[in-house]
């Protein structure tokens, strides 16, 4: 009986905790560090390890709710797991210098994507525009 009731008892706090929200900002650092990870592998195992967290947290991230710009967000999100997956099978089958060359893509996009949600100056909220 008291398995039964510790069973039911994880079970829903499971489940309750299931749809708790993402918290982006805490999910982009560590995207951001797992980003770091595979930059700064030095051999194929290691980056294949820091590639792998990275597409990951990005999916995650693809769950968070965006309240400027939701499709482009999730656009830019998939351009990025797109080219996260290019560099994983850039350097298993050339090495990790290509790979690298594809992660300076995915900079670029978190530069462009970034711009979305920056949030708005001085004069902005001031004058509004």
């Amino acid at each position: 009986m008291k398995s039964f009731y510790i069973f039911f008892t994880l079970l829903f706090s499971s489940l309750a905790f299931a749809d708790q929200p993402v918290d982006l900002e805490i999910n982009m650092k560590n995207t951001g560090l797992a980003y770091k990870q595979a930059v700064q592998a030095t051999d194929l195992a290691e980056f294949n390890i820091a590639i792998d967290k990275f597409i990951k947290l990005v999916k995650v991230s693809k769950t968070a709710k965006f309240y400027k710009e939701p499709e482009q967000s999730l656009q830019g999100l998939d351009k990025v797991i797109a080219q996260a997956e290019l560099a994983k099978n850039a350097a298993n089958k050339q090495g990790l210098a290509e790979a690298k060359a594809s992660l300076k893509n995915i900079d670029d996009l978190r530069k462009k994507y970034h711009k979305l949600h920056e949030p708005p100056g001085f004069f902005e909220l001031l004058f509004g525009s």
